[in-house]
């Protein structure tokens, strides 16, 4: 057994936090997170005995009874660190840093699973994508679906969801999106937040490195807290907004038919005088929810 409290270097390809996954002992690490309801150093024994030989453990969780368990472990490699989860998300923002191809992150109150399986599908044609599996966005889930980037991959798409202030920046640092999309903002989560321009501005940190933003205009707050605020802290960062009901920049403009909802993009060429028309589309939703999405 080998104890180690430097920077987690591992050779592991699987990372795992919930011992009922475990597929490939040998080449899984397995990061024991100890939270209110549940406690994952009580698995670590019979991972084991299972084959696991990489361990994360915490040091509030080391009490008499862990020591002596992890004694009689032979040939293993456990690092102790404070936070679990944080040791988790540094593993994976360390292996983002090896990729240096275009990522879209996503985050919002809603549709963010939904945009992301969108966007693949349409874009599975020109890219290989790598992606959020299932709704895997939170503190856990965004680590383990960054970790699965490859040399093929050419295109990233992640989701990121946060409850709580001072979520999102470690998220960040994991996505580092170069490209932002800002799905809505709605009551989710409000009663950890003083008002809804604070849960604004905590999930906008998803942006802060970005080189493009794309959201919708007519969430008021939002639209005010982006050019006003977010815009000076990152400057490079273009903004492109769409509306229903401005006269400038990108307009959508949808009309709910018998069948389905025919939807046409129009705009102005760079901001300026010269309007350009897309063709327009038919889709069968009709709910304005997924209209928006």
């Amino acid at each position: 057994m080998i104890f180690l409290t430097e920077p987690i270097e591992t050779s592991a390809q699987y990372l795992l936090n919930d011992s009922r996954q475990l597929t490939s002992p040998q080449r899984s690490i397995f990061f024991a997170i100890k939270g209110p309801h549940h406690d994952g150093h009580q698995f670590i024994e019979a991972l084991y005995r299972k084959g696991v030989r990489q361990f994360v453990i915490e040091t509030k969780a080391c009490n008499d009874s862990l020591i002596k368990e992890l004694s009689k472990m032979k040939d293993c490699s456990i690092w102790q660190v404070e936070n679990s989860i944080l040791a988790l998300q540094n593993v994976a923002l360390n292996h983002r840093k090896k990729y240096n191809i275009p990522v879209i992150g996503i985050t919002g109150s809603n549709g963010k699973t939904i945009v992301k399986e969108w966007l693949s599908t349409l874009l599975a044609n020109k890219f290989k994508i790598v992606k959020s599996p299932k709704s895997y966005n939170s503190q856990i889930g965004v680590p383990l679906s960054v970790w699965q980037m490859n040399d093929s991959h050419t295109l990233g798409i992640f989701e990121a969801g946060i409850s709580r202030p001072d979520e999102m920046e470690n998220l960040e640092k994991v996505i580092k999106p170069t490209l932002g999309i800002f799905t809505n903002i709605g009551s989710a989560h409000n009663e950890f937040f003083p008002n809804s321009v604070a849960k604004i501005r905590e999930k906008a940190k998803l942006f802060a490195n970005s080189d493009a933003l794309i959201y919708c205009a007519d969430y008021v707050e939002m639209d005010e807290f982006i050019k006003q605020e977010f815009i000076h802290e990152n400057q490079r960062c273009k903004l492109l907004d769409w509306s229903r009901v401005l006269s400038s920049g990108i307009r959508v403009d949808w009309q709910i038919e018998e069948d389905g909802t025919s939807i046409q993009v129009i705009g102005d060429k760079e901001l300026g005088t010269e309007v350009w028309e897309s063709e327009r589309y038919k889709t069968h939703f009709k709910d304005e929810a997924s209209l928006e999405i």
